[in-house]
Parts: structure tokens; C-alpha cells; sequence
């Protein structure tokens, strides 16, 4: 049973016999019994009273009817929907991302949203070293991370680049200087993030290569709170410049350059190889290129080649 068969077993009902069906159809009266014959072999029921001219129904038929006009209905449902969907109508993206990276997106989903009202997002909070199995595992379609994935079978797209800071709150010496050397934070209190991460190690290789000490006092769980407790005057820190942008601009935060500290990192947004990504995910690729060029640095929008990437681990 297709639902080319139900189609032409409810014309019979609708048009009151088989001739009238076939000219709607713009079909062969033959081909119509053919039909409706094959369709009650497979049911093994009769459909219609053989008696009767104007296609009056059995109760197999009467049965048949309600569910084939059930069916029918879904499938115009279904039509209309993938045509939302293709129309971007409706629909729902799915991303991940981690507390810093988090922040690029906000911009770019802001773009995304006016244009694109009717779509769902969610962002899925993870720890940078899970995304890649997540869109590989297709729980989510597209990541921010700050590392060129590993997985051939993952591409990346260079979307932003930030610099690691040296903040101070208002109050601190620094705060009235425009630039001090790393030794001279040797004797300075860092309140660092406890998340073991890339970036961390850099930072403790850099010190130990100036040989001069970094005194890690305090150690918290978010960015969020480390800008915060920098800010009530305990202590100084490095973070993306990414997370403090808003900080530096009301004056709750200093930034001091150390020109020794250049530490640069491109945000990658990754997604599968091979996929075929939804319109939804299509239409979030299109806002990320429309921002990168509205903004210019440090938005980007450039794919990686798979050697590029490899020489930038």
C-alpha cells in the first residue's frame, strides 16, 4: 500500500465512481479498477459494493477511508513543514561552546536572530576538549574552540582572534602605569582559572622561561569570577581579552601592557567534513561571514586548510 493507491481510492470516493476519477486523475478508467483491485488484494478486503455505480463503500472501505485521509493530511503536513524548514520558517541550530567562546557567539546570534527569528538556538555549555566528539557524536551540528581539532573529519573556519591580557583593578600601581615588564610581576598575586587548559600551560612556560615567579594564590572555577575578585582589588590576572571588553570600557578594570606576553589565539568554529548541514546551520554560516565582514579584525571568516591547521597545533 502507497500513498499513490490512497490518493486514487479517495478520487473514487470523492468524484462518485471511476470514470470520474480517472478524468480527474487524467488517468485511464482501466487503470483506476487496476488500482483499486491491487489495493484490495492487499488489504483482502473489498472496498467498494460492486452493485453500486457511484462508488459506495464497504465497511472495510469506510475504515480505510478515515485513515487514508489521515495519511494524506500528514504528508501535506510534512510537505508544508520541510518547506518552513527549507524556508527558514522554523527549525532549531544546535552549537557548543565553552564559557569564553561563548562570548563571540553573542554577536553573531544577535545578527542571527533579527534575521532569522522563527529558528530555535541552543547553546551547549561543554568543556573545549569535548566538542569535537560531540558533532562528531551529531548531538550538535557546529563548536567554538581554540585549537585546530585533531579529527580529519572535522573542518574549521578561523572566526576571531584574541589576545591574552593583564588586567588590574583601578586601585593597583599598575593601574597608573602604561606598560610593566614580566619580572616586575614576579611578586604580584594571581587569581587564576582552575581549568586546566592549553592556554594555562603557555602562561606558566612563558614565566618560567623570564624566570620569574608566578604566584597562582587563588584559583576559580569561571572567568566570570575571576574578573569579578580582580575587580574588589585581590590580586591581578591574565585572561582573553575577549572576556573583559566590557570591564576595561566602564573603568571597572585596567588593562597594563606587558610587552613581553604576546599570546594570540583563534577562535575556530568546526563543524563535520562531510555533513550536510541544515538550513538552519547554512543560514548561521552566512551571518558569521556577513559579520566578519561588517566588523573586520578581529572577526574573520577564513577556512582552514587541513595542512594549515596541522602546522598551527
Amino acid at each position: 500500500m502507497d500513498l499513490s493507491q490512497l490518493e486514487t481510492f479517495l478520487a473514487v470516493i470523492e468524484e462518485r465512481g471511476f470514470s470520474r476519477a480517472a478524468s480527474r486523475l487524467h488517468r485511464t478508467q482501466p487503470a483506476i479498477s487496476h488500482t483499486i483491485r491491487r489495493l484490495e488484494d492487499e488489504i483482502g478486503e473489498p472496498l467498494f459494493e460492486r452493485a453500486s455505480r457511484e462508488g459506495t463503500l464497504t465497511s472495510a472501505g469506510e475504515l480505510l477511508r478515515e485513515y487514508a485521509e489521515r495519511l494524506l493530511k500528514l504528508r501535506g503536513e510534512t510537505s508544508a513543514a520541510l518547506e518552513q524548514l527549507r524556508s527558514l520558517e522554523r527549525g532549531r541550530l544546535h552549537l557548543a561552546a565553552n564559557e569564553y567562546t561563548c562570548l563571540y557567539l553573542l554577536p553573531v546570534l544577535d545578527q542571527f536572530r533579527r534575521q532569522y527569528p522563527h529558528i530555535g538556538v541552543m547553546v551547549q555549555r561543554t568543556l573545549a576538549s569535548r566538542i569535537p566528539e560531540h558533532i562528531l557524536g551529531r548531538t550538535v551540528e557546529l563548536g567554538i574552540v581554540t585549537f585546530p581539532p585533531e579529527d580529519a573529519q572535522l573542518k574549521s573556519i578561523g572566526v576571531y582572534t584574541d589576545s591574552v591580557v593583564f588586567i588590574v583593578d583601578p586601585r593597583h600601581p599598575f593601574a597608573r602605569q602604561k606598560k610593566v615588564a614580566l619580572r616586575d610581576l614576579g611578586t604580584e598575586n594571581f587569581v587564576a582559572h582552575n581549568v586546566v587548559s592549553p592556554l594555562r600551560q603557555r602562561v606558566i612556560a612563558l614565566f618560567e622561561q623570564h624566570k620569574t615567579p608566578l604566584n597562582m594564590s587563588v584559583e576559580l572555577p569561571s572567568l566570570d569570577a575571576i574578573k569579578r575578585f580582580v575587580a574588589m582589588g585581590n590580586g591581578v590576572a591574565l585572561v582573553p581579552g575577549l572576556t573583559v571588553r566590557d570591564e576595561l570600557a566602564r573603568g571597572e578594570l585596567v588593562q597594563v601592557q606587558v610587552p613581553e606576553l604576546r599570546i594570540e589565539r583563534q577562535l575556530l568554529l568546526i563543524h563535520r567534513r562531510a555533513a550536510t548541514m541544515s538550513h538552519a546551520a547554512q543560514a548561521f554560516l552566512k551571518c558569521v561571514k556577513e559579520v566578519a565582514a561588517e566588523r573586520g579584525a578581529p572577526f574573520s571568516f577564513r577556512p582552514q586548510r587541513r595542512d594549515e591547521a596541522a602546522t598551527s597545533r
